[in-house]
């Protein structure tokens, strides 16, 4: 989207993202993690509060968080503390929530993003371990609360591990917001934590958006805005956001801290509540949970499962030559396909070609084909562009020859010998061809000859479709050439 801050204001901005760990059990009892089941069918005493039933943490949750903070550059604290968040809701069945608050398990970290060619760094102040709530169905018009004649209740997603990381003030523009939730669900992807799907909120963004005076140091008051479900929505809210504060400002009014609603169809924020603060909570300690002690050893130990990381990979194509913007399609494709492409410059291919041709033509296949992997290895596409440099087929025979070679029918030579598809080296033959062409075409050779230059690709293309393509298209021109005069 095109944006301008409005002249003389600068926004501050704050992004806290929850993610929904997909564990095999809930946060602190055995019931199933799923999406889409039959409403309340993965409940138990633990997950719906009933007397007596006490909680259990989950320790791949507590190591996948920790593998989170890592990836973000965080701190990992060796001593780690699960609070009550006190606050009454239909959807919270014990009326707090189990979260932390003064000791997260991860703090003080960053993650580096780029917008508009510029690299920008936006802190991490903290990623803690919380669980999630119920979910509330409002039945009426628009499925809002506002507007609703009852509420349905799920308890399914209540107790289900999640993980909120928390940005510092950092970002300045509704773009760079975009980007922050972007880069950061692709680090969570990556490192399969999380399905991290926006459609099925297993990954959600609220933004904390204030506006200041350009060149003033003292932060305005921040509004909460929820129910951004996409990263155009988020974009978008944050954007109207920002106008409406100003606005709101230089009409003589003020801005109160609240949490407001994004309305996607109106394009529109609408006030929910009164923002709380952290007192309103009334945090204390957990009483039936201990503390955690992730200790150096662990943290080590987790540390050895930390894949290479997008950012990481875009570098390291661009370094090899490989250009910024189909390094950056290349970092983010299927792990399949960078295989494919990592493979094939380990074999000799060149990066920026080998580059183009699995972002370009290896991609386009698996789609036009709806093929869900690639059948294609790296060694074999190194061999197609070895065959293609050495002249043995030409470019557009290479298409022919990929495609043989993703059907299974065999090596690139095997294929290209199977489908008759390696180039023509007999120059007797292909000045027959050419002889036939110019015969058959005197209006084009008259133009050609009256100064009309442009018209050889007309005959070119009449000698590569004779020879099936496997002329070689700068021997039909120099011999073209010849035989015009």
């Amino acid at each position: 989207m095109t944006w301008e801050s409005p002249t003389g204001w600068e926004a501050v901005i704050g992004i806290e993202v929850h993610v929904e760990l997909r564990t095999r059990s809930k946060m602190f009892c055995g019931c199933r993690v799923g999406f889409g089941g039959e409403p309340n069918r993965d409940v138990c005493p633990t997950c719906l509060a009933l007397p007596g039933a006490l909680p259990v943490p989950n320790r791949q949750a507590i190591e996948w968080i920790s593998l989170i903070g890592l990836a973000l550059d965080c701190e990992i604290s060796e001593r780690s503390v699960f609070h009550r968040k006190n606050y009454f809701y239909a959807d919270l069945p014990k009326n707090y929530q189990i979260s932390q608050f003064d000791i997260p398990v991860c703090h003080d970290g960053h993650l580096d993003i780029e917008v508009d060619g510029e690299v920008v760094r936006i802190g991490i102040e903290r990623a803690h371990q919380e669980e999630d709530t119920g979910k509330s169905l409002h039945i009426g018009v628009g499925g809002r609360i506002h507007a609703a004649t009852e509420t349905m209740l799920d308890f399914n997603r209540a107790g289900v591990p999640l993980v909120e990381i928390v940005s510092r003030p950092d970002i300045r523009t509704p773009a760079q917001a975009k980007a922050y939730a972007q880069g950061l669900r692709e680090v969570v992807g990556e490192l399969g934590v999380s399905d991290a799907r926006l459609e099925e909120g297993s990954i959600r963004f609220d933004a904390n958006v204030s506006v200041r005076p350009v060149g003033t140091e003292r932060l305005g008051t921040k509004v909460e805005v929820k129910n951004m479900n996409s990263f155009r929505s988020l974009e978008s809210a944050v954007a109207h956001e920002i106008v409406r504060q100003v606005d709101l400002i230089e009409a003589g009014g003020e801005v109160i801290q609240e949490t407001r609603h994004w309305d996607e169809e109106a394009g529109i924020t609408h006030g929910m509540r009164k923002k709380e603060g952290s007192s309103d909570y009334r945090y204390f300690t957990e009483p039936d949970l201990t503390p955690m002690v992730i200790d150096a050893e662990w943290r080590a130990e987790i540390a050895t499962r930390l894949p290479e990381l997008p950012a990481h990979r875009r570098t390291r194509y661009v370094a090899s030559g490989v250009d910024g913007q189909l390094a950056s399609v290349l970092a983010d494709a299927e792990p399949t396909v960078r295989v494919v492409f990592d493979d094939a410059v380990a074999a000799g291919a060149d990066p920026r070609t080998a580059a183009h041709w699995v972002t370009g033509e290896v991609i386009a296949w698996m789609r036009r084909e709806s093929s869900d992997g690639v059948s294609i290895t790296g060694a074999h596409l190194a061999e197609l562009l070895a065959m293609v440099g050495a002249g043995t087929v030409s470019a557009s025979a290479a298409k022919e020859v990929l495609d043989g070679v993703m059907r299974g029918e065999g090596a690139p030579h095997e294929v290209a010998v199977a489908r008759d598809l390696l180039k023509m080296n007999d120059d007797t033959a292909l000045e027959a061809v050419v002889h036939e062409v110019i015969a058959a075409n005197p209006d084009a050779v008259q133009r050609y000859r009256d100064g009309e230059a442009k018209v050889v690709g007309f005959l070119v293309g009449q000698v590569m479709r004779a020879t099936q393509g496997k002329a070689d298209p700068k021997s039909v021109n120099t011999m073209l050439d010849q035989k015009l005069g």
